[in-house]
């Protein structure tokens, strides 16, 4: 599939979820420097380790292969976050990715930890190939919870994502207790995605697999967007406040 855009012109296509943003009085700003993410979300009081997917000391991501986006409230603090970026799976597949901690390092040997590991037991993960996007790292501040950001954000990245990068798939994980409750808004999902321990950052889940093919995502897209339309300028950049 055809990337739609890049990174220059991808802000206005965000249109149409920026309004229920705005709604809750958050203003979204989107970033591709992964050090400033890292930078943002070690100072957020109650969230967890940026798993080293979205940390350029663990696994650097290129101009136009991720990006982040934030939300700040009327007082121009930080009420949610969340980031995505692309695998290349062409000679690959989930599975195997997530197994061999690649998903998690670029270079396991230099900085897996020996205790490190990671079991996918998703069948659908094998299948899983090409263009991938990962969906992931969401955190929405606790008084901001309840009102449900994730599924306006998850409608915000996967317009971002068909827009940049029209992925073969695009994927996420999550806790069983997220699908029990809705959270989200995943097109499939399948229970063992990642049973995962990272000794280092002392990350220990058992998630489950949200996907769906890039032909769904496409068709979701053009559902949300009426007809996909890119004129640059809504969404800026995020700049940090003076």
């Amino acid at each position: 599939m055809r990337s739609a855009t890049n990174p220059i012109d991808v802000s206005h296509f965000l249109h149409l979820y920026d309004g229920p943003a705005s709604e809750k009085n958050i203003k979204l700003s989107i970033g591709f420097d992964f050090n400033e993410y890292v930078m943002i979300t070690r100072a957020l009081p109650g969230k967890g380790p940026t798993y080293p997917i979205f940390r350029p000391d663990r696994s650097p991501i290129g101009l136009g292969q991720g990006y982040w986006i934030i939300g700040v409230d009327q007082n121009n603090a930080v009420a949610l976050v969340e980031a995505a970026r692309l695998y290349d799976l062409s000679h690959s597949n989930l599975a195997e990715h997530l197994e061999s901690l690649k998903f998690f390092y670029a270079d396991p040997a230099k900085h897996a930890h020996p205790d490190d590991r990671c079991i996918c037991r998703a069948p659908t993960a094998e299948k899983i190939t090409g263009k991938v996007a990962f969906h992931g790292d969401v955190w929405v501040r606790k008084d901001f919870r309840g009102q449900s950001l994730p599924k306006i954000m998850g409608r915000i990245v996967r317009c971002v994502s068909f827009a940049l990068w029209a992925p073969d798939f695009a994927v996420g994980l999550a806790g069983g207790w997220s699908v029990d409750k809705g959270v989200y808004d995943p097109q499939h999902c399948e229970p063992g995605g990642s049973v995962l321990h990272l000794e280092e950052d002392h990350l220990v889940d058992d998630d489950w697999l949200l996907w769906r093919t890039g032909e769904e995502l496409k068709n979701l897209v053009h559902h949300d967007r009426g007809e996909l339309s890119i004129v640059p300028g809504l969404l800026p950049p995020y700049s940090s406040p003076n």
